[in-house]
């Protein structure tokens, strides 16, 4: 029998892991890309994504904490700083490698395939079926969400405090830098294929999404783009999970 923990997940049997909430983003062609963002973010393209399934919240430290007692494997110093440790906050200082490792773990305990989504899988899912949207929750800027000025002071707030999305994902967007599992090539979308884009071959650093609480505009754009080497560990940075659907 599997229970709910603090709603924001689901008790394997023994208690020996927490499996998220997943939500179905639909399968669709969107624009990805922004006219009058970064070079990067350019140009605007037309892109099918296959539907799949994305966690409704970031990873959390009680998810974390499940694999890192399972694996033995040892936790950011960042996790015994209050600012960083409260069990609903995000994990941080988690490497894009680290991230990976979570997936293939959890899906070893579930017998599910849980992997990162692609940047074009993260980009669809923020916009939450609004096509052209600046933000997750349409184009009105930042500093009109609520609490805006007092949240995120010295580190990232526990998940799902505030309203999702129109897909019903919470926090995409702000909080922490989410991987993504493309490796990041500032000129891809030059030749990116049209549909559910990989990202290049190979490169030097992988591509994230999402805002971050230690910058000064907390919440980033639908298409805004960054990216690390893969075995950084930050204290912004975190990571949502995704599962491709069977057809």
């Amino acid at each position: 029998m599997t229970t709910a923990s603090a709603g924001l997940g689901v008790s394997g049997p023994g208690g020996g892991f927490l499996e998220p909430v997943m939500i179905r983003i639909p399968g669709q062609w969107f624009s990805m890309g922004c006219e009058t963002g970064r070079d990067d973010e350019k140009p605007v393209h037309r892109v099918w994504v296959d539907s799949f399934e994305l966690a409704a919240y970031q990873v959390t430290n009680a998810e974390y904490q499940f694999f890192l007692s399972a694996t033995h494997a040892a936790a950011a110093s960042c996790c015994m700083d209050p600012n960083f440790n409260h069990p609903q906050m995000p994990a941080v200082a988690v490497s894009w490698n680290e991230a990976m490792a979570y997936c293939q773990w959890l899906s070893g305990v579930t017998a599910k395939a849980y992997r990162l989504p692609t940047e074009a899988e993260w980009e669809c899912a923020a916009r939450g079926g609004a096509e052209g949207s600046a933000y997750p929750w349409g184009d009105s800027p930042p500093e009109s969400l609520p609490d805006y000025a007092n949240r995120w002071k010295n580190g990232p707030e526990s998940v799902g405090r505030y309203a999702p999305n129109a897909y019903g994902l919470f926090n995409v967007g702000d909080n922490v830098h989410e991987w993504c599992a493309d490796w990041y090539d500032a000129s891809y979308y030059r030749y990116s294929p049209e549909r559910n884009p990989q990202g290049p071959a190979d490169g030097a650093r992988k591509a994230s999404r999402g805002g971050s609480w230690r910058h000064h505009i907390k919440v980033s754009r639908n298409a805004a783009r960054s990216s690390i080497p893969p075995q950084l560990q930050y204290a912004d940075y975190g990571f949502r999970i995704a599962r491709s659907l069977t057809t």
